[in-house]
């Protein structure tokens, strides 16, 4: 040990926390610190696959703000037929809207959509003109139209989606899946956030927290240009060796604390410190598009450096083809209440502009290479909208959580294929109605991972991504 050692270890912060308060006092505190246990690692049942995975990644295309299905997947030709009627009272008997008091003060009237839809490729799937690229892949998807949720306003509903529960601090499913079965990555972290468009999605990091999962399983978010992660790079005229000398420091006290103390995230810190290092190679390799010919770039529409879907849409490739497990691609926004900036014509056209492209694109690279097979794209947002208008400067959608639509593709679904079906209007469900803890439960199975069975003990329950429910769609699986 360094001579110096002991006198170091007496004034660091880490030692004032350490020794501060005795007996019930400290407990009170390291209960505050790590839950029910003291130290030691609270693990679930036993972990990896549960049954032959067909996926080996995630690239989850997350549309935040809840694309309208029925300007893009949902023709309803009853509902064309009943534009500006009012709609039955007896559907708005016991739902709840966003926005409630605009369709008390105006009972809300039927709204039919102005976009042109067309049947397309050999499995006859509707798409509208706003996604003419999407049009070009149907045979290689596969719709969900009748999912369904059970939060109205958007960040609670995203943090649903991604955790199975609107409640903040909970394990996000990339989390899930990186604690569940880890990742064939060794110089990129398990879970990867990507994000596009003019806002980050509400409820921000909650979308990608390891909640009360070691913190090694959070997701990590990445820019699209630049360095990829803030303050990786060192500063200007910072030398390498004295940068390697703070670090070798700080490992070494974290060993020490380790060996003195057992806890879990000490080691997770050990291991983020050297991943840190190891990226700073592996991660402006990493964003570096000069390997990709030029036919891939215009594939994508993907500009050098610039921060859009196109280059997020790329850059998953990248990621899942050295190893990455979960790669989750935020893009906004989708929002469309039909005030400014969330209009049904142009800003609807703009944002289907900036994401349509690089949706196709992603599926055929994926396809050419090989890795569609192992490799699962889910597309969706954390709700649909309303068959009925809202009335704001312009006419526009509600949000509405009784159906909206999804599509997936590879990793093991079959493509080419609708689940479910809704009502003449597109107000419910009457065919196979999908929950999200069904979503969730299916792309776990498809990872190899019984649902029921990845759990985490926490405050004197097994916890789960899917609560107490989900049920695996097998009507989506090849």
């Amino acid at each position: 040990m360094h001579p110096n050692r002991p006198i170091l270890a007496r004034r660091t912060r880490r030692q004032l926390f350490e020794d501060c308060g005795i007996g019930v006092g400290k407990l009170a505190l390291t209960s505050l610190f790590v839950g029910d246990s003291l130290f030691g690692e609270r693990s679930g049942n036993a972990r990896g696959t549960h049954h032959p995975p067909r996926a080996k990644s995630i690239i989850y295309l997350f549309m935040a703000g809840a694309p309208s299905q029925f300007e893009l997947f949902e023709p309803k030709r009853e509902l064309q037929k009943l534009n500006g009627q009012p709609l039955p009272p007896s559907l708005m008997e016991g739902k709840r809207f966003a926005f409630m008091e605009s369709f008390a003060r105006k009972p809300p009237k039927l709204l039919g959509t102005q976009r042109k839809f067309a049947r397309h490729g050999e499995s006859g799937q509707w798409v509208s003109e706003c996604l003419p690229h999407t049009s070009q892949i149907v045979d290689d998807l596969a719709f969900v139209r009748t999912v369904h949720t059970e939060n109205f306003n958007h960040a609670p509903a995203k943090i649903f989606m991604n955790t199975g529960t609107p409640f903040f601090g909970r394990p996000s499913m990339g989390s899930w899946v990186s604690y569940g079965i880890g990742s064939e990555a060794k110089d990129l972290p398990n879970f990867v956030v990507l994000q596009s468009g003019p806002r980050g999605p509400r409820g921000g990091a909650m979308n990608w927290t390891s909640g009360f999962l070691p913190t090694a399983h959070q997701g990590v978010p990445f820019l699209g240009g630049g360095a990829p992660i803030l303050n990786m790079t060192s500063p200007a005229g910072y030398e390498g060796g004295r940068q390697a000398e703070t670090v070798d420091a700080i490992l070494d006290l974290n060993r020490m604390n380790m060996q003195k103390a057992g806890d879990p995230e000490i080691a997770t810190r050990i291991a983020a410190y050297e991943m840190a290092h190891r990226m700073q190679t592996s991660g402006p390799e990493l964003i570096d598009f000069s390997a990709e010919n030029q036919s891939t770039l215009d594939l994508y529409g993907a500009k050098p450096g610039e921060r859009s879907f196109a280059n997020n849409c790329l850059l998953a490739r990248r990621l899942v083809e050295r190893g990455v497990r979960f790669v989750q691609l935020y893009h906004s926004s989708w929002d469309h209440h039909g005030g400014p900036g969330e209009t049904l014509d142009k800003d609807l056209d703009e944002v289907c502009l900036s994401a349509d492209q690089a949706c196709k694109a992603l599926i055929r690279d994926l396809k050419q290479r090989g890795m569609l097979d192992e490799t699962l794209v889910v597309w969706g947002g954390e709700f649909g909208r309303t068959p009925m208008g809202e009335v704001r400067d312009t006419v526009g959608r509600n949000h509405h959580i009784d159906a909206f639509t999804m599509w997936f593709a590879g990793g093991g679904t079959r493509p080419g294929q609708s689940v479910g079906e809704t009502d003449e209007i597109g107000f419910s469900a009457v065919k196979d109605p999908v929950h999200v803890h069904d979503i969730q439960a299916t792309i776990l199975h498809l990872l190899g991972i019984d649902h029921t069975k990845l759990t985490f003990r926490f405050r004197g329950r097994d916890f789960r991504l899917t609560d107490v429910g989900g049920n695996v769609i097998h009507k989506l699986l090849a």
